[in-house]
């Protein structure tokens, strides 16, 4: 059978198609099974075989990824829980760690646990990573519809971070793809709404696996310059971009990146397979996100690659803050991130978003 071609035009589709769900669109549903029992989902399909899930039950992240039927993101052994299940001690975030293609973290930690001490409340304790991918998005809505002539498919929410005395944030996400492309789009607003600046410590933790995740997987960045942020994953330096089969007991290898930008301000990071011909690329503004974390986690069943651009490395807020690099917020002050995450197919195409890579200086 010859590769299905998609038209994207709009009469040519009114001619063929009953319903635009026959092809595309969005499938809003509850999860019903286990420990994620309770957690709203979207599901998108984008005519092109790219296909993911958008949790507004879990901070409007993005869990199962796919293209043409290969799986694209890591999902961890937790599997989905509701937001509920969070525990806020020490590391325990990691038992609400699905992973998938996104999991969103900060605002008031990203990296291990820590502490602050606020002038009113005192003494807190901020668990790994922060709470939000486990708050649940308010003010859902999907839009599906022509735009333009482009057939657009868009899940949006707003999640708020929040204390009394303490910290009052929004985040506004909207996740969008367009009929006949293998982009995922990504925009967030996030706002300062309390009285007093705050910290915005933000990382997109956007996990890879099997089988994009393989031997034959390497990594493509625009580097100015590559940190090893442990001694074992210094050592390694020069192997940080490939990737070997699952190792038993092998522990985790992060590397902190400083990227080149385009005249337009982008920088992007492929993660190319050869033998399956397929790549993944994020594309963003090292002004929005001006940190970029490797985390190269090879172990048998934890088999995984995490693209990790933020206002932050994974540091902690006690080591960000001492070493003066805590990203805040004045009072009312907004902050903007675009991500875009795209497919691409073919030897052709993947060799000329290398050469575009290397070229950016």
């Amino acid at each position: 059978m010859k590769e299905f071609q998609i038209n994207t035009d709009k009469a040519f589709l009114r001619k063929r198609l009953g319903h635009m769900s026959q092809l595309c669109g969005l499938k809003r549903y509850r999860l019903s099974e286990g420990r994620a029992d309770g957690v709203d989902a979207v599901d998108v399909k984008t005519g092109t075989g790219l296909n993911y899930t958008v949790l507004p039950g879990r901070g409007m992240d993005i869990a199962w990824t796919e293209y043409k039927g290969v799986p694209v993101s890591y999902m961890s052994n937790t599997g989905v829980n509701h937001a509920s299940r969070y525990d806020s001690n020490g590391m325990e975030w990691l038992s609400n760690f699905f992973a998938g293609l996104l999991t969103t973290c900060g605002f008031s930690n990203v990296g291990g646990p820590s502490e602050t001490v606020h002038p009113v409340i005192g003494k807190r304790n901020l668990s790994l990573h922060g709470k939000l991918t486990n708050i649940p998005a308010s003010q859902v809505s999907t839009f599906e519809g022509w735009e333009d002539d482009k057939y657009v498919m868009s899940v949006s929410g707003k999640m708020r971070e929040s204390c009394l005395h303490g910290e009052n944030i929004t985040l506004r996400r909207t996740v969008k793809s367009i009929l006949g492309e293998n982009k995922i789009i990504l925009h967030d607003f996030i706002e300062n709404e309390s009285n007093r600046e705050q910290p915005c410590m933000l990382l997109y933790h956007m996990n890879l696996g099997y089988p994009i995740l393989s031997e034959d997987a390497r990594l493509v960045t625009s580097s100015e310059s590559i940190v090893g942020a442990s001694s074992k994953a210094q050592e390694e330096l020069d192997i940080h971009n490939v990737f070997s089969a699952p190792i038993s007991g092998q522990t985790e290898r992060c590397y902190f990146h400083k990227l080149r930008k385009d005249k337009d301000g982008n920088t992007k990071i492929a993660v190319v397979n050869d033998k399956l011909e397929l790549a993944v690329v994020f594309t963003y503004k090292p002004e929005q996100l001006s940190c970029l974390t490797e985390w190269k986690m090879l172990n048998e069943g934890e088999y995984v690659l995490g693209i990790e651009p933020g206002t932050a490395n994974p540091i902690g807020r006690e080591r960000a803050e001492k070493e003066g690099k805590l990203k805040t917020l004045a009072v009312g002050e907004t902050h903007q991130v675009d991500i875009i995450i795209e497919i691409i197919d073919g030897k052709e195409n993947i060799e000329k978003i290398e050469t575009e890579i290397k070229g950016i200086k």
